[in-house]
Protein backbone atom coordinates (compact mmCIF):
# COMPACT_ATOMS: atom_id res chain seq x y z
CA UNK A 1 0.00 0.00 0.00
CA UNK A 2 1.56 3.13 -1.04
CA UNK A 3 0.77 5.93 1.28
CA UNK A 4 1.35 9.80 -0.06
CA UNK A 5 3.69 11.87 1.73
CA UNK A 6 1.80 14.95 3.82
CA UNK A 7 2.12 18.42 2.19
CA UNK A 8 3.51 21.42 3.90
CA UNK A 9 3.10 24.51 3.06
CA UNK A 10 5.76 26.18 2.76
CA UNK A 11 5.47 30.08 4.37
CA UNK A 12 7.91 33.15 3.64
CA UNK A 13 10.28 33.97 6.69
CA UNK A 14 9.36 37.01 7.74
CA UNK A 15 12.29 39.24 6.55
CA UNK A 16 11.25 37.56 2.97
CA UNK A 17 7.59 38.55 3.64
CA UNK A 18 9.15 42.05 4.22
CA UNK A 19 11.09 42.38 1.46
CA UNK A 20 8.41 41.21 -0.48
CA UNK A 21 5.89 43.99 0.48
CA UNK A 22 8.57 46.75 0.12
CA UNK A 23 9.03 45.29 -2.89
CA UNK A 24 5.84 44.96 -4.44
CA UNK A 25 4.75 48.55 -2.97
CA UNK A 26 7.63 50.22 -4.72
CA UNK A 27 6.98 48.68 -8.02
CA UNK A 28 3.48 49.39 -7.95
CA UNK A 29 4.76 52.90 -7.14
CA UNK A 30 6.69 53.37 -10.00
CA UNK A 31 4.32 52.39 -12.54
CA UNK A 32 1.93 54.43 -11.05
CA UNK A 33 4.06 57.32 -11.41
CA UNK A 34 4.73 56.40 -15.26
CA UNK A 35 0.74 55.96 -15.84
CA UNK A 36 0.48 59.34 -13.49
CA UNK A 37 3.28 61.42 -16.16
CA UNK A 38 1.84 59.95 -19.17
CA UNK A 39 -1.87 60.68 -18.04
CA UNK A 40 -0.45 64.45 -17.46
CA UNK A 41 0.91 64.66 -20.84
CA UNK A 42 -2.02 63.63 -22.48
CA UNK A 43 -4.61 65.78 -20.44
CA UNK A 44 -2.58 69.05 -20.26
CA UNK A 45 1.03 68.85 -21.79
CA UNK A 46 4.59 68.16 -21.49
CA UNK A 47 5.17 71.86 -19.93
CA UNK A 48 3.07 71.28 -17.16
CA UNK A 49 4.76 67.85 -16.31
CA UNK A 50 7.91 70.09 -16.65
CA UNK A 51 6.60 72.42 -14.15
CA UNK A 52 5.86 69.38 -11.51
CA UNK A 53 9.15 68.10 -11.93
CA UNK A 54 10.60 71.34 -11.43
CA UNK A 55 8.66 72.20 -8.59
CA UNK A 56 6.98 75.10 -10.17
CA UNK A 57 3.05 74.47 -8.57
CA UNK A 58 2.29 78.20 -9.05
CA UNK A 59 -0.26 77.41 -12.15
CA UNK A 60 -3.62 75.61 -11.56
CA UNK A 61 -2.64 73.68 -14.38
CA UNK A 62 0.45 72.16 -12.53
CA UNK A 63 -1.57 71.87 -9.16
CA UNK A 64 -4.02 69.53 -11.18
CA UNK A 65 -1.22 67.62 -12.34
CA UNK A 66 0.09 67.25 -8.94
CA UNK A 67 -3.59 65.94 -8.01
CA UNK A 68 -3.31 63.19 -10.68
CA UNK A 69 0.45 62.18 -9.92
CA UNK A 70 -0.68 61.88 -6.05
CA UNK A 71 -3.64 59.62 -6.61
CA UNK A 72 -2.06 57.51 -9.62
CA UNK A 73 1.45 57.65 -8.43
CA UNK A 74 1.23 57.15 -4.91
CA UNK A 75 -2.43 56.81 -3.47
CA UNK A 76 -3.49 53.84 -5.81
CA UNK A 77 -0.01 51.88 -5.46
CA UNK A 78 -0.21 52.54 -1.73
CA UNK A 79 -4.01 51.05 -1.29
CA UNK A 80 -2.92 47.69 -4.18
CA UNK A 81 0.32 46.76 -3.09
CA UNK A 82 -1.50 45.35 0.65
CA UNK A 83 -4.16 43.35 -1.00
CA UNK A 84 -1.95 41.65 -3.71
CA UNK A 85 1.06 41.24 -0.67
CA UNK A 86 -1.90 39.52 1.52
CA UNK A 87 -4.15 37.77 -1.20
CA UNK A 88 -1.83 36.64 -3.98
CA UNK A 89 1.59 36.30 -2.03
CA UNK A 90 0.72 35.49 1.57
CA UNK A 91 -3.21 33.60 0.77
CA UNK A 92 -4.06 35.46 4.38
CA UNK A 93 -5.76 38.48 3.65
CA UNK A 94 -7.84 38.80 6.55
CA UNK A 95 -4.75 37.90 8.55
CA UNK A 96 -2.70 40.93 6.95
CA UNK A 97 -5.22 43.83 6.28
CA UNK A 98 -7.29 42.97 9.53
CA UNK A 99 -10.74 44.56 7.77
CA UNK A 100 -12.82 42.84 9.95
CA UNK A 101 -15.94 44.96 11.73
CA UNK A 102 -15.98 42.72 14.83
CA UNK A 103 -14.93 45.50 17.48
CA UNK A 104 -17.09 47.50 20.22
CA UNK A 105 -18.36 50.86 18.65
CA UNK A 106 -17.60 52.63 21.73
CA UNK A 107 -13.84 52.09 20.77
CA UNK A 108 -14.61 54.93 18.00
CA UNK A 109 -15.53 57.13 20.31
CA UNK A 110 -12.41 56.71 22.75
CA UNK A 111 -10.13 57.01 20.00
CA UNK A 112 -11.53 60.46 19.08
CA UNK A 113 -11.24 61.68 22.85
CA UNK A 114 -7.25 60.36 22.29
CA UNK A 115 -6.20 62.30 19.30
CA UNK A 116 -8.29 65.34 20.92
CA UNK A 117 -6.70 64.86 24.12
CA UNK A 118 -3.19 64.24 23.37
CA UNK A 119 -3.28 67.56 20.94
CA UNK A 120 -0.60 68.87 23.32
CA UNK A 121 1.66 65.78 23.87
CA UNK A 122 2.19 66.28 19.83
CA UNK A 123 2.58 69.77 19.95
CA UNK A 124 5.48 69.50 22.61
CA UNK A 125 6.87 66.53 20.07
CA UNK A 126 6.63 69.19 17.70
CA UNK A 127 8.97 71.89 19.57
CA UNK A 128 11.26 69.12 20.33
CA UNK A 129 11.61 68.07 17.03
CA UNK A 130 12.14 71.60 15.99
CA UNK A 131 15.28 72.06 18.40
CA UNK A 132 16.86 68.85 17.05
CA UNK A 133 20.26 68.87 15.00
CA UNK A 134 22.24 66.72 13.59
CA UNK A 135 25.84 66.60 14.52
CA UNK A 136 28.73 67.77 11.75
CA UNK A 137 29.88 65.08 10.25
CA UNK A 138 25.71 64.33 9.14
CA UNK A 139 25.65 67.87 8.22
CA UNK A 140 24.79 66.28 4.95
CA UNK A 141 22.11 64.19 5.29
CA UNK A 142 20.46 67.03 7.32
CA UNK A 143 20.81 68.86 4.22
CA UNK A 144 18.77 66.71 2.12
CA UNK A 145 16.41 65.80 4.60
CA UNK A 146 15.61 70.09 5.21
CA UNK A 147 15.46 69.54 1.47
CA UNK A 148 12.89 66.67 1.47
CA UNK A 149 10.77 68.05 4.42
CA UNK A 150 10.41 71.49 2.34
CA UNK A 151 9.69 69.87 -1.28
CA UNK A 152 7.10 67.71 0.78
CA UNK A 153 5.75 71.04 2.75
CA UNK A 154 5.73 72.78 -0.78
CA UNK A 155 3.56 69.79 -2.11
CA UNK A 156 1.00 69.65 0.46
CA UNK A 157 0.95 73.36 0.34
CA UNK A 158 -0.55 73.17 -3.66
CA UNK A 159 -2.48 70.58 -2.58
CA UNK A 160 -4.81 72.68 0.41
CA UNK A 161 -4.98 75.47 -1.60
CA UNK A 162 -9.00 75.69 -1.00
CA UNK A 163 -11.38 78.04 -2.45
CA UNK A 164 -14.46 76.62 -1.44
CA UNK A 165 -16.03 73.80 0.98
CA UNK A 166 -16.03 72.00 -2.04
CA UNK A 167 -12.47 71.88 -2.44
CA UNK A 168 -12.69 70.94 1.25
CA UNK A 169 -14.43 67.68 1.03
CA UNK A 170 -12.45 66.71 -2.09
CA UNK A 171 -9.45 66.77 0.09
CA UNK A 172 -10.97 65.49 3.32
CA UNK A 173 -11.92 62.45 1.15
CA UNK A 174 -8.89 61.85 -0.54
CA UNK A 175 -6.25 62.93 1.72
CA UNK A 176 -7.86 62.54 4.70
CA UNK A 177 -9.87 59.23 4.14
CA UNK A 178 -8.52 57.62 1.35
CA UNK A 179 -4.62 58.21 2.08
CA UNK A 180 -5.76 57.30 5.70
CA UNK A 181 -7.06 53.48 4.43
CA UNK A 182 -3.96 53.25 2.07
CA UNK A 183 -1.15 53.53 4.70
CA UNK A 184 -3.20 51.54 7.42
CA UNK A 185 -3.35 48.88 5.29
CA UNK A 186 0.20 49.16 4.40
CA UNK A 187 1.78 49.74 7.75
CA UNK A 188 -0.28 48.58 10.63
CA UNK A 189 -2.30 45.91 8.21
CA UNK A 190 0.58 43.90 6.31
CA UNK A 191 3.72 45.52 8.06
CA UNK A 192 3.36 45.66 11.81
CA UNK A 193 1.73 42.12 11.64
CA UNK A 194 5.01 40.88 9.27
CA UNK A 195 7.31 42.57 12.58
CA UNK A 196 4.66 40.56 15.04
CA UNK A 197 5.47 37.38 13.90
CA UNK A 198 9.72 37.89 13.32
CA UNK A 199 9.99 39.52 16.78
CA UNK A 200 7.40 37.60 18.36
CA UNK A 201 6.82 41.20 20.65
CA UNK A 202 3.78 43.57 20.36
CA UNK A 203 5.22 46.55 21.19
CA UNK A 204 8.46 46.33 19.73
CA UNK A 205 6.52 45.29 16.56
CA UNK A 206 4.20 48.61 16.58
CA UNK A 207 7.20 51.20 17.45
CA UNK A 208 9.64 49.53 14.31
CA UNK A 209 6.21 49.79 12.17
CA UNK A 210 5.83 53.67 13.78
CA UNK A 211 9.06 54.17 13.07
CA UNK A 212 9.25 53.36 9.42
CA UNK A 213 5.86 54.82 8.89
CA UNK A 214 7.46 58.42 9.85
CA UNK A 215 10.46 57.85 8.13
CA UNK A 216 8.33 56.91 4.96
CA UNK A 217 6.99 60.71 5.01
CA UNK A 218 10.52 62.02 4.56
CA UNK A 219 9.74 64.73 7.15
CA UNK A 220 12.29 64.74 9.09
CA UNK A 221 11.46 67.84 11.93
CA UNK A 222 7.75 65.93 11.91
CA UNK A 223 9.11 62.75 12.92
CA UNK A 224 8.31 62.72 16.51
CA UNK A 225 4.94 63.52 16.46
CA UNK A 226 4.56 61.42 13.50
CA UNK A 227 6.45 58.25 15.34
CA UNK A 228 4.14 58.54 18.27
CA UNK A 229 1.26 58.96 16.15
CA UNK A 230 2.11 56.06 14.56
CA UNK A 231 2.65 54.56 17.88
CA UNK A 232 -1.43 55.44 18.77
CA UNK A 233 -2.51 53.80 15.55
CA UNK A 234 -0.07 50.47 15.98
CA UNK A 235 -1.93 49.80 19.42
CA UNK A 236 -5.40 50.69 18.05
CA UNK A 237 -4.95 48.02 15.94
CA UNK A 238 -3.59 45.53 17.81
CA UNK A 239 -5.26 45.35 20.45
CA UNK A 240 -9.25 45.51 19.04
CA UNK A 241 -7.66 43.21 16.07
CA UNK A 242 -8.94 45.52 13.24
CA UNK A 243 -7.95 47.52 10.83
CA UNK A 244 -10.93 50.54 11.59
CA UNK A 245 -9.92 51.75 14.80
CA UNK A 246 -6.37 52.96 13.59
CA UNK A 247 -8.02 54.21 10.18
CA UNK A 248 -10.77 56.02 12.12
CA UNK A 249 -7.78 58.05 14.10
CA UNK A 250 -5.68 58.66 11.06
CA UNK A 251 -8.38 60.17 9.04
CA UNK A 252 -9.24 62.58 12.03
CA UNK A 253 -5.74 63.50 12.43
CA UNK A 254 -5.68 64.70 8.21
CA UNK A 255 -9.23 65.96 8.31
CA UNK A 256 -8.43 68.05 10.67
CA UNK A 257 -5.79 69.17 9.40
CA UNK A 258 -7.56 70.11 5.98
CA UNK A 259 -10.28 71.84 7.86
CA UNK A 260 -7.71 73.71 9.87
CA UNK A 261 -5.65 74.82 7.05
CA UNK A 262 -8.83 76.16 5.15
CA UNK A 263 -10.27 77.93 7.74
CA UNK A 264 -6.70 79.78 8.14
CA UNK A 265 -6.61 80.41 4.54
CA UNK A 266 -9.99 82.26 4.55
CA UNK A 267 -9.28 84.30 7.98
CA UNK A 268 -11.65 82.31 9.78
CA UNK A 269 -9.31 81.40 12.84
CA UNK A 270 -6.09 82.91 13.25
CA UNK A 271 -4.48 79.47 14.34
CA UNK A 272 -1.88 78.52 11.71
CA UNK A 273 -1.82 74.88 11.43
CA UNK A 274 2.22 74.73 10.36
CA UNK A 275 3.65 76.30 13.57
CA UNK A 276 3.82 74.66 16.92
CA UNK A 277 2.02 75.96 19.32
CA UNK A 278 2.60 75.98 23.35
CA UNK A 279 1.04 75.25 26.46
CA UNK A 280 1.30 75.56 30.08
CA UNK A 281 2.78 72.70 32.29
CA UNK A 282 -0.25 71.54 34.03
CA UNK A 283 -1.82 71.13 30.42
CA UNK A 284 1.02 68.84 29.38
CA UNK A 285 0.32 66.95 32.42
CA UNK A 286 -3.11 66.64 32.28
CA UNK A 287 -3.03 65.47 29.05
CA UNK A 288 -1.12 62.48 29.72
CA UNK A 289 -2.72 61.92 32.13
CA UNK A 290 -5.76 61.56 30.45
CA UNK A 291 -4.47 59.93 27.08
CA UNK A 292 -2.97 57.32 29.73
CA UNK A 293 -6.18 56.52 31.05
CA UNK A 294 -8.35 56.72 27.69
CA UNK A 295 -5.52 54.15 26.21
CA UNK A 296 -6.00 52.01 29.59
CA UNK A 297 -10.06 52.21 28.91
CA UNK A 298 -9.26 51.52 24.93
CA UNK A 299 -7.29 48.30 25.78
CA UNK A 300 -9.58 47.19 28.47
CA UNK A 301 -12.76 47.49 26.63
CA UNK A 302 -11.19 46.07 23.44
CA UNK A 303 -9.69 42.83 24.64
CA UNK A 304 -12.41 42.14 26.80
CA UNK A 305 -14.33 42.11 23.52
CA UNK A 306 -11.56 39.64 22.00
CA UNK A 307 -11.80 37.46 25.49
CA UNK A 308 -15.79 36.80 24.75
CA UNK A 309 -15.39 36.10 21.33
CA UNK A 310 -13.26 33.31 22.18
CA UNK A 311 -15.58 31.31 24.02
Amino acid sequence: MITEKPQYKRELSPPLQLLTLISITIALIFLGNIIASLAIVSVYNRDTMKSIVAMNLDTPMAVKGMWMLQIIGMTIPLLLAPMVFSRFVMKEPDAYLKTNIRFPLVLLMMVFSIMVMSTPIMEVLVLVNQKMVLPDFLRGLENWMRASEQSAQKITAALLKMNNWVDVLKAVLLIGLITAVAEELVFRGCMQTIFIRWTKNTHVAIWITAALFSAFHLEFFGFLPRLMLGVFFGYFAAWSGSIWPAVWAHFLNNASAVVITYLYQHKKIDVNPDEAHSFNYSLYVLSIIITVALFWSFRTAALQKKDHQQY
